[in-house]
């Protein structure tokens, strides 16, 4: 998935793929995770948002099946 470079403390790139609604995030840790069935209009909040790491933690974290994938 490609993923897009982010201005963030917590989040370094974030990517979507829409044919199947996973989201996939890389922290600035160096870990990857995919969160599962989430909503096309989410993404378009959370591509624009003004803190991702706000929206991160208020709408997504907790909220979505998830797996580390790297």
């Amino acid at each position: 998935m490609d993923r897009k470079p982010v201005s963030s403390s917590n989040i370094r790139s974030i990517g979507y793929e829409s044919s199947n609604g996973t989201l996939e995030i890389e922290f600035n840790s160096g870990a990857v995770w995919q969160y599962f069935d989430f909503p096309e209009y989410m993404w378009s909040e959370f591509e624009f948002a003004e803190s991702h790491g706000k929206y991160f933690n208020a709408n997504i974290k907790n909220h979505f099946r998830e797996a580390r994938s790297g």
